[in-house]
């Protein structure tokens, strides 16, 4: 790895999730690769990841002196915002602003038809734990009224009087001129250095003041999180693996180092599904599909995002849980469906699945010291469709549990059933919850599922998704090798990367080519000096300038890319073309001559390329596969137990074709074959499951 790398050769990839941690190592030098899984700790992941770490290590034969950089993707900063009691949180703002997140937007969400039936969420910041600063500047930046450094020291004081240990500014227009807002951070840094502080103009440089503020707020609430956890994580690494670059993840699809994360940690809110979502981008365009859904299922909850033309949707209107977090994120939403998802009766007495989890503790109920309720695991036991142990023997099932579970919850249901009719509802119910979020993310947007296919990854996700495709009518399912391990491995497929942006509002036809060639100069510049920073030699740098563009008029944006080099009045053309085919595809429609254009935001993504890992070739020792079938076992399909042919995946050999219904096993991951169906598998290792030619015509 170019910029940055330890002396050796192994490059490990480490994505923590709510179950399990995985971990992908790749020697630099041969190509081999190596995987494991260890179940994740969640009073400290630091333990998990470490150990994940010297399991990996001992998988390839290596030492920790053969470590040249270490990838991590992390849900610590999402898992603090959902999971932690907002508290000790304080916001400072420009005096008569003070109600800015109780004002927040008017806006109703989607689902909940007008404002009579939704009830805004509890503000992230109460009112009493808002501070008021004197001083004021326009949209221009140029200062009205100046900063009343008395009146920060008073607020400064209040704010350590309360006891409120992280502290969020963001000032009126700062975006324009942040020197209002560096003068309160040092006042506050004099006045109470033990507090924790972010600037806006740090985080989110960009007009619309309740998404800045929300934004900042986040980004004060979870550092102290993240300080923690990489403290941890540099703890229990010891003096040799401390050695490499510890790499953290960004929702953005950028890796940056564990020093700038903790500067700006928000940056990390969907850090391991973005991993998940590169790294599967990589297998379909090796698989030949450009155009896929991704299906990230864990064992807490299913990832799902759009692969259009082999890359990922990237979005600056994105939240996490309720609050709008307006950075480059990869385009993912999340169902509350995994493996570990527990079957519930409402009040009502009606069956659900999810969002509850089992988790890593206690587990699901066929887990040694699993939980008392049936999950999504515990229903595909019962059914046969898993093996008896899981990531190579680590983890031995107890069918039976599982089995008298859900036989329990089918007597509370009050319905005369099997313990199988159950679990097979169980199923039905998990899938549709996916397949709805996929018809979200496709057919609200004007987009035929029935032109992509799925990619699914995870743990849990092959034993289902090709019964998803089925529901779906989509083109094909296709299972990379090792699903449970490609987030981490996706870890090692990305590049360095750093976003910028500053906001100066001009409409068409009051665009200076030479200030905006200025504004990406410097936008440029800030990028470089990040990248620096991380180790990485300019001649590895690579710069992708755009621009946030709307109808004057319009209230929301949309982000094109902007042309390279020097930036002239037939530029700004280009820009205006490639906004009016953007609007168009999105929107169905433009306004090309007829409505004038503005830029809002002019963006600049600086990256620190690598040399990509490829995905290695089976071996063509053999085309038997035949050598790849292991005992027969009974799989509950259709209303009944059949006889079903059983694989071990890394032993079947490319040309493979499998009639369903069978079950292919591996370390971390199953993929089940649904009567109907057949997969292949391809040079690579990759499977592809679609549906046969009777089946098809059956459905039509």
């Amino acid at each position: 790895m170019d910029g940055g790398a330890g002396k050796g050769n192994l490059r490990i990839g480490i994505d923590t999730g709510g179950t399990f941690t995985d971990i992908v190592s790749i020697d630099a030098s041969t190509g081999a690769m190596n995987v494991t899984k260890v179940s994740s700790t969640p009073a400290n992941p630091a333990i998990g990841l470490v150990q994940g770490i010297h399991d990996v290590l001992a998988k390839s034969g290596s030492d920790p002196a053969d470590v040249s950089v270490i990838c991590h993707g992390t849900t610590v900063a999402t898992n603090a915002l959902l999971q932690g009691q907002i508290e000790g949180l304080g916001l400072i703002v420009t005096k008569g602003f003070r109600h800015i997140l109780e004002i927040a937007r008017q806006a109703v969400p989607d689902g909940y038809g007008n404002s009579y039936f939704w009830v805004k969420p509890d503000r992230l910041v109460p009112l009493h734990h808002v501070g008021e600063v004197v001083g004021r500047l326009n949209f221009k930046g140029a200062e009205l009224e100046a900063l009343n450094e008395e009146s920060v020291r008073g607020t400064a004081r209040a704010m350590r009087k309360q006891g409120l240990r992280a502290i969020g500014v963001c000032l009126m227009h700062s975006y324009a001129n942040s020197a209002h807002e560096r003068r309160v951070g040092e006042i506050i840094a004099d006045e109470y250095p033990e507090a924790v502080v972010s600037l806006s103009c740090d985080v989110l440089p960009e007009y619309r003041e309740y998404e800045r503020a929300v934004t900042t707020l986040v980004d004060a609430f979870v550092k102290p999180y993240m300080a923690r956890y990489l403290g941890n994580v540099s703890e229990e690494l010891g003096p040799i693996l401390r050695e490499p670059p510890f790499l953290v993840m960004q929702s953005s699809g950028g890796v940056i180092s564990a020093e700038q994360v903790v500067e700006k940690p928000i940056t990390t809110a969907l850090s391991g599904p973005a991993a998940g979502a590169l790294g599967a981008a990589m297998v379909s365009r090796v698989a030949g599909f450009s155009d896929v859904v991704t299906l990230d299922a864990g064992g807490t909850s299913t990832d799902i995002c759009l692969i259009e033309g082999g890359d990922p949707h990237i979005t600056t209107d994105a939240s996490v849980g309720p609050f709008p977090v307006r950075l480059p994120m990869i385009d993912i939403r999340t169902v509350g469906t995994g493996g570990g998802s527990i079957a519930w009766i409402t009040r009502e007495g009606n069956l659900n699945v999810g969002p509850i989890s089992a988790g890593a503790v206690p587990g699901p109920m066929c887990y040694p010291n699993g939980g008392d309720e049936p999950t999504i695991t515990d229903a595909n036991l019962a059914l046969g469709r898993l093996p008896a142990e899981l990531i190579g023997g680590g983890i031995v099932l107890d069918a039976e549990r599982a089995r008298s579970g859900i036989a329990a919850l089918a007597k509370r249901l009050g319905q005369d059933m099997s313990a199988e009719e159950l679990a097979a509802g169980i199923i039905e119910i998990a899938n549709w919850n996916q397949a709805n979020m996929i018809r979200q993310m496709t057919i609200q947007r004007g987009i035929d599922p029935r032109t992509f296919a799925l990619l699914s990854f995870g743990g849990s996700g092959p034993a289902q998704s090709p019964a998803v495709m089925d529901l779906l009518d989509m083109d094909a399912c296709i299972v990379p090798p090792n699903p449970g391990n490609l987030s981490a491995f996706g870890l090692l497929a990305v590049d360095w990367r750093s976003d910028h942006i500053v906001t100066r509002v001009v409409q068409e036809d009051e665009i200076d080519p030479a200030a905006v060639a200025q504004i990406y100069t410097q936008l440029e510049a800030d990028a470089r000096e990040t990248l620096i920073r991380d180790g990485l030699d300019p001649s590895v740098h690579r710069y992708v300038r755009e621009a946030d563009v709307r109808y004057v008029g319009q209230s929301m944006e949309v982000r094109v890319t902007a042309p390279a080099g020097h930036f002239t009045a037939d530029a700004a053309r280009q820009l205006a073309e490639a906004f009016h085919a953007s609007h168009e595809r999105t929107f169905g429609y433009a306004y090309r001559g007829k409505q004038k254009i503005e830029i809002v935001n002019f963006c600049l993504s600086g990256f620190g390329t690598i040399e990509r890992p490829s995905l290695p070739k089976l071996s063509t020792d053999t085309d038997d596969a035949e050598a790849a079938r292991k005992p027969n076992r009974q799989v509950y399909f259709d209303g009944g137990y059949r006889d079903t042919p059983v694989y071990d995946r890394v032993r079947l050999p490319a040309g493979t074709r499998i009639e369903g219904p069978s079950v292919i096993e591996e370390f971390g991951s199953t993929t089940v074959v649904f009567p109907g169906q057949y997969a292949t598998v391809d040079a690579h290792g990759i499977i592809v499951v679609r549906r046969t030619r009777d089946e098809i015509e059956r459905i039509q």
